[in-house]
């Protein structure tokens, strides 16, 4: 118990005080107080004129369809390109169709082995860029939406916005940790496989590549996908403790810097202090809950003579602790990361939920930029419901929130439970998910479950009991990303417009106040009723269910 308290605590307290800073210089790139960094970027795309909300939010869509038209190009065609030493071939296009959304959406869901499926340049060129790309827009999304909420006249340039995440935040930070990855043992080469000999004589091939880099990105940018396709779970992906944490570290670092530099640039550094402490708070929930549940023994070896006394061992990786793997799960899905350092597939059915919820709720510091962006949606909702308590219209920060902007946070929000509730009710009426689970009963259920919850959540774990790269599934989460990614990217910025388009009132002593602990409570109760009433039934069939049948 004392080495999981001193490992949580080593990285959610370390990383917590290293967000602050971070923040502080998003909230300052943002601003424009790097100007000759901004006249650099400015010859690249031209004069960045202020952008309303509509045509930065056509901006960002376009810029993600020319993504994802350029990686489904390469894609397809990988195996006729250079930088393919181990000879990978072609791969099928509704699997192809699936990568490229899933990477575009800053998801990383893999219905593949990436060691064996696509070459160093379709790695690199298409996947990796996409990891830096999607990442950059989700920040670039938060700070538009910020400059409207503070006030400002125009949401700023998405051009702009994006060359700042990319090349200022995500870069710099991903060359940092993918050198030390690289000195902690994980690849990075061009070279092909490596084939050996073993202490039996037998010749053994061993996938290697450009690993380190891949790797640092795909945690920073709360991307997930891994190189190899057991993740972090492969020893080249995560070879020792202080890669391990580094890793752990990096799932989180931006989403929390996000919130303060939210704070910054609204000018409400308290406000903000009260949205990071209900982050805080849940994210303290799952990780004590996912170790608690954890600590009991697997009864996959109630039969079997082993001894189970440091709780569940199963699909977990010995080297780095039992302890790791739990906290792995909650923070990978507190985030949108989706990178797993234990076979979630394996973990107790209650511990299994824990990851559930992560992606539920979707905002416990959430992807980079757009876990603020869900968080905000719930302020939106907490703000309505005490206005209409106390009579009074609601406001936040002076803009008065009215029914065309609670539609659309509606809209927002009740689109994610639609998403994985509808896709989960019909993969598990037919035999689309039915003839694809190699569980059944209750567990068969959550996996059809998880599936769409990562994919609505752009999380991208998996139970992986499930035998997914099928047409149908490929096209349906595909979809699913697609939409779950922009409408509540669209919607939020939207939202802002028509709160931008009103005349901003003063605040007085009846308005309702955003910076003390009352509003946290309510704030942290908004958020628990919704997505207890909305995803209660699913859980019941099941984990729960699972939990309740193997305890008898």
């Amino acid at each position: 118990m004392l080495a999981s308290i001193l490992t949580i605590t080593l990285v959610i307290g370390g990383t917590a005080l290293l967000s602050w800073p971070l923040g502080t210089y998003m909230a300052a790139l943002f601003s424009g107080r790097f100007a000759r960094a901004d006249r650099l970027f400015t010859r690249a795309v031209g004069h960045a004129e202020g952008q309303d909300w509509k045509a930065y939010a056509l901006a960002l869509a376009a810029f993600n369809l020319v993504m994802f038209v350029f990686v489904f190009a390469l894609l397809a065609t990988h195996h006729l390109l250079p930088l393919n030493p181990d000879g990978q071939g072609a791969t099928s296009l509704h699997l192809i169709f699936n990568t490229a959304a899933s990477f575009v959406t800053n998801t990383n869901l893999q219905h593949y082995s990436g060691e064996s499926t696509f070459s160093y340049l379709a790695q690199l060129g298409g996947l990796m860029w996409l990891q830096f790309v999607s990442a950059a827009t989700g920040i670039a999304a938060l700070a538009a939406l910020a400059r409207g909420i503070g006030g400002q006249a125009s949401m700023g340039n998405f051009f702009l916005d994006v060359q700042r995440a990319t090349f200022l935040i995500l870069l710099p930070l991903a060359i940092i940790v993918a050198g030390w990855l690289a000195l902690s043992g994980v690849p990075m080469t061009l070279d092909g496989a490596a084939t050996v000999t073993t202490l039996e004589g037998a010749a053994q091939t061993i996938a290697r590549g450009p690993v380190a880099a891949f790797i640092a990105i795909k945690q920073l940018g709360t991307n997930g996908g891994g190189f190899f396709g057991p993740n972090s779970t492969h020893p080249l992906e995560n070879p020792s403790f202080w890669a391990n944490l580094i890793e752990l570290a990096s799932i989180i670092i931006i989403p929390m810097a996000c919130v303060w530099m939210f704070g910054r640039m609204i000018n409400r550094p308290r406000h903000a202090m009260v949205l990071f402490g209900v982050m805080a708070a849940l994210l303290a929930i799952k990780l004590t809950a996912a170790v608690s549940f954890e600590s009991a023994p697997t009864m996959a070896f109630a039969d079997l003579p082993v001894q189970q006394d440091v709780g569940n061992l199963e699909g977990k990786e010995l080297r780095l602790g039992a302890i790791t793997g739990p906290v792995w799960a909650a923070l990978t899905t507190a985030t949108s990361n989706g990178s797993v350092g234990a076979m979630h597939d394996s973990l107790n059915p209650l511990t299994g939920l824990v990851p559930m919820a992560g992606m539920w709720l979707n905002e416990t510091f959430g992807g980079v930029g757009v876990g603020m962006i869900n968080m905000f949606l719930y302020i939106a909702l907490a703000v309505f419901v005490a206005g209409m308590m106390v009579g009074r219209t609601p406001e936040y920060l002076g803009h008065r929130i009215e029914g065309r902007e609670m539609r659309l946070v509606v809209l927002a929000l009740i689109s994610h439970p639609l998403l994985i509730l509808g896709g989960t009710a019909l993969f598990a009426a037919t035999p689309w998910g039915l003839d694809t689970l190699n569980n059944t009963g209750a567990h068969g259920f959550s996996e059809i479950l998880y599936e769409f919850s990562s994919a609505a959540a752009n999380n991208g774990s998996g139970f992986e009991g499930l035998g997914d790269n099928t047409p149908a599934w490929n096209i349906a989460t595909g979809l699913v990303m697609l939409i779950a990614r922009f409408l509540p990217i669209i919607v939020p910025l939207a939202i802002v417009g028509s709160l931008m388009a009103k005349r901003r009132s003063a605040e007085s002593a009846g308005t309702l106040s955003v910076e003390g602990p009352t509003f946290g409570v309510m704030l942290f109760i908004t958020i628990l009723i919704f997505g207890a009433l909305t995803f209660f039934p699913a859980a019941a069939l099941g984990p729960i269910a699972e939990h309740v049948t193997l305890m008898r």
